[in-house]
This record gives C-alpha cells, sequence and structure tokens, in this order.
C-alpha cells in the first residue's frame, strides 16, 4: 500500500471523438475510471482530475498537453499519470492498474 498522492488526469471533451462513436463519452470514461481505481485500490490515496481539451485550465502543462492531444489528433478521451499516457480512445484498466502499481499502489 502506498501513502503517495498520484494524480491520473483525463483530457477528453463534450464532443465525442470522430473515431470514437461507438465508446462512452470522456466524462463517463472519467467516472467508470474513478470508480474502478477506487475499488481496484481501497484506501489508497489519488487524485482524478478531468481536462477538457478545448477549455483546458491555466495550468500550463495541462493546457500544452490538451493542445497536443488536438494537434496531433489523438483519440481521445487520453488517460496520462506522471506524464506517461497510459490510455487513449478505449482506455484499458489493466493498463492503467499496472502502471499504479508501478508507484506501490496494492490492488485486491
Amino acid at each position: 500500500m502506498t501513502n503517495l498522492k498520484i494524480e491520473v488526469i483525463l483530457y477528453g471533451s463534450d464532443e465525442l471523438c470522430p473515431s470514437c462513436v461507438h465508446l462512452p463519452s470522456s466524462k463517463e470514461t472519467f467516472e467508470w475510471l474513478e470508480a474502478a481505481i477506487s475499488r481496484k485500490f481501497p484506501n489508497q490515496p489519488f487524485k482524478m482530475s478531468y481536462v477538457d481539451i478545448g477549455q483546458p485550465p491555466e495550468e500550463i502543462e495541462k493546457a500544452e498537453f490538451a493542445k497536443r492531444v488536438i494537434e496531433e489528433d489523438m483519440f481521445y478521451p487520453v488517460v496520462v499519470i506522471n506524464e506517461k499516457i497510459v490510455g487513449e480512445g478505449n482506455p484499458r484498466l489493466k493498463t492503467i492498474f499496472a502502471e499504479l502499481e508501478k508507484y506501490g499502489y496494492k490492488g485486491i
């Protein structure tokens, strides 16, 4: 178990990714992912952040990455943990969980 508080950032949009029309919205994916991480790693702190790529926050790093998602035509939502892309379009829990485990998170 870790006391480290990792930030999981989901970059998305209210508009569906043109290549992802049959997938859940970015906000639905955000809620699903937050619930899944909480179940897999109970009582282990983490922070979930949602960044709208069309209206990014003033934080420089997040705003720059949101711009990159658009410019590079990434499939969104894009999930980032410690500056590493761990999911794009239809993120896989197995990949996200494996990344969190690298930081000491212990799943049940």
